[in-house]
């Protein structure tokens, strides 16, 4: 891993030096993880924004507090129905496009 005064210059190098090769199993669990962590940062973002408790959110989409915040805390994942049941709770929308090229 090469590193100058704590500024990576190959990040490729630390996240297989961390996680493992692309592709190996250790290096797909530290991407989901990532990216379960991502995801339940934007859900506590739009929660926030839309001026909500995480109790209130629960209760509109029939689950519980608990649920809300292991899915802030990238703890779990939702599955695709409760994913969208939040999303409209949140007065938000979901819209698959192309990307233009």
């Amino acid at each position: 891993m090469q590193t100058n005064n704590h500024k990576i210059s190959d990040y490729d190098a630390v996240l297989d030096e961390r996680f493992g090769k692309e592709g190996t199993a250790q290096r797909i669990q530290a991407e989901e993880d990532a990216l379960s962590f991502y995801s339940g940062q934007i859900l506590l973002d739009a929660r926030k924004e839309a001026k909500m408790t995480q109790a209130e959110l629960a209760a509109k989409i029939h689950s519980t507090k608990s649920y809300i915040s292991k899915l802030e805390n990238g703890v779990i994942v939702p599955s695709v129905g409760a994913f969208y049941r939040i999303i409209s709770a949140l007065g938000l929308r979901v819209e698959v496009v192309k990307p233009i090229f």
